[in-house]
């Protein structure tokens, strides 16, 4: 995707943050001052205000129908999301976001905030990841200020999708990158695991089972996300994708997504 813009001067969105983001660099990742990561046990916790608990991304379609019966038919569904349907695609959106509120890059940022809002396959996948970016967004300047979040919207203006909103604000805290895709990841994969444990129904024990067994699948998703160019960016998980679509006139229905 290639957008025209007029990029103004690259300390605009955020000086503090490329700043902050250059002494995480040169600190390296086990440094106490540069890993403080409390804000994204906070930020990424359930308890966090951004609505998580009403989305299932589809799932409850695909429980609907049959294709998650069990822990295994869980687990090999969350896997596929994360190699290959929306939570790969966040990953990448995340990276891009971050690095370019580091760099101050008020154009590569405006790109990625638009693609994110574009990329969505369905009408719910939209609403969830726009309203959870609002509500990331709406708690997070008031709990954990900076003032890059005022500069932000002078590179754009519209809303911002869940990922994108996330990976800005862990740039302008000075939180490493590595560290944020997988908290991201994972508690992404938790909100999945939390809504199948009330749909299929899955035991407690069953849903930490599959949780776990992505393990391997949340850290190599985390590696390989921040190298993935937006030109590149694709998913292959058409199932899901189709049973977003579907969910929208599924009768019953538990969850808004």
């Amino acid at each position: 995707m290639t957008i025209i813009t007029t990029t103004p001067p690259r300390d605009t969105v955020t000086a503090d943050a490329r700043e902050a983001g250059g002494r995480e660099a040169d600190a390296g990742f086990g440094t106490a001052a540069a890993t403080d990561l409390i804000p994204l046990f906070v930020w990424l916790s359930p308890a966090y205000p951004v609505g998580a608990f009403a989305y299932s991304h589809g799932l409850e379609w695909a429980v609907e129908t049959g294709d998650i019966r069990t822990a295994a038919g869980l687990e090999g569904w969350l896997d596929d999301l994360l190699r290959c349907g929306g939570p790969f695609t966040d990953a990448v959106l995340l990276a891009h976001a971050w690095r370019a509120v580091q760099a101050g890059d008020n154009g590569a940022f405006a790109e990625v905030a638009e693609l994110a809002s574009a990329f969505a396959p369905s009408r719910e996948r939209q609403m969830e990841t726009l309203n959870q970016g609002d509500a990331f967004l709406a708690a997070t300047r008031i709990a954990w200020p900076s003032p890059g979040f005022e500069r932000l919207a002078e590179a754009w203006d519209g809303r911002l999708a869940y990922p994108v909103a996330v990976g800005a604000a862990a740039a302008l805290h000075a939180l490493p990158l590595a560290a944020t895709l997988a908290a991201f990841l994972t508690a992404v994969a938790a909100n999945l695991v939390s809504a199948a444990v009330r749909l299929v129904p899955l035991g407690q024990t069953d849903g930490n089972r599959a949780l776990a067994g992505c393990a391997a699948t949340l850290r190599a998703v985390a590696a390989e996300a921040p190298h993935v160019d937006l030109d590149a960016l694709g998913g292959a998980a058409l199932r899901s994708d189709i049973a977003s679509m579907r969910h929208e006139t599924q009768y019953t229905r538990l969850f808004r997504s």
